[in-house]
């Protein structure tokens, strides 16, 4: 099973059983009954992100290990109603992120220097400009909740990105492509509050092209030995309308 197919079987499980244990409580007050009516809407979003990199290999030396971290989030929303189920989000934003890198020792075989711990650690910070186009596909509004699953694309300027330095690893400096492209998908409930529309939603991203500036030597023990580099990871978002 994919980790595509993970994330819709999730979505799928936790819409049921909140529906379910929804539609057997009691009918309660609604809470901003039109504001789902109004055809352009907007808000503000903060949370919290973990990314990671799949790799492909040329040969079988052993996984190069990410650690992760908790990056953070921010942006704006505008979301276009276009029927009861169905709507069309642009959630401009700001992602911040690093990623370690921890290459094996056997990757430096025949390396002329001596290798440090240092050679062994690339710290890869990433400052994404975010551009997310994303389809909002709700279930019916139930009391004062509206589950709903994400899905769509988005397109990323990458600001600490190196494509363009001169130096790359054998100077310190571990490059990746500026523009990029993901797939999204996610989960998330609207909860209909006195005030406002409070909506935490979790969701998957997934690269759709290798990230990856080689070193100017092919044999960089660094970017030599891999033909693609993705990322893939989840965003918590905390949105408030």
């Amino acid at each position: 099973m994919t980790t595509k197919h993970i994330y819709l079987f999730a979505i799928a499980l936790l819409i049921a059983n909140v529906s379910q244990a929804q539609l057997f409580s009691k009918e309660k007050i609604k809470n901003l009954e039109t504001v789902d009516k109004a055809k352009l809407s907007w808000g503000y979003y903060l949370g919290f992100n973990n990314l990671d990199f799949k790799f492909d290999y040329n040969q079988n030396l052993g996984d190069i290990q990410t650690e992760r971290t908790v990056g953070f989030n921010v942006g704006l929303l505008g979301n276009i109603r276009l029927n009861d189920y169905f709507d069309l989000r642009f959630e401009p934003g700001l992602v911040i992120s690093q990623r370690n890198l921890n290459y094996q020792e056997n990757y430096f075989d025949g390396f002329e220097d001596d290798v440090s711990d240092s050679d062994l650690l690339r710290e890869v910070k990433s400052t994404y400009v975010y551009f997310p186009l994303l389809l909002k596909i709700s279930t019916k509004r139930v009391n004062n909740i509206k589950p709903f699953i994400l899905t769509g694309v988005s397109t990323a300027i990458n600001l600490s990105s190196n494509e363009k330095n001169p130096d790359d690893n054998y100077s310190g400096a571990f490059r990746m492509v500026k523009n990029m492209q993901f797939f999204e998908l996610g989960i998330g409930i609207d909860f209909y509050l006195d005030r406002f529309k409070f909506t935490p939603s979790l969701r998957g991203v997934f690269a759709m092209k290798d990230e990856l500036v080689r070193d100017q030597d092919p044999n960089s023990p660094w970017t030599g030995n891999i033909t693609q580099m993705q990322t893939r990871g989840f965003f918590i978002n905390f949105t408030v309308q």
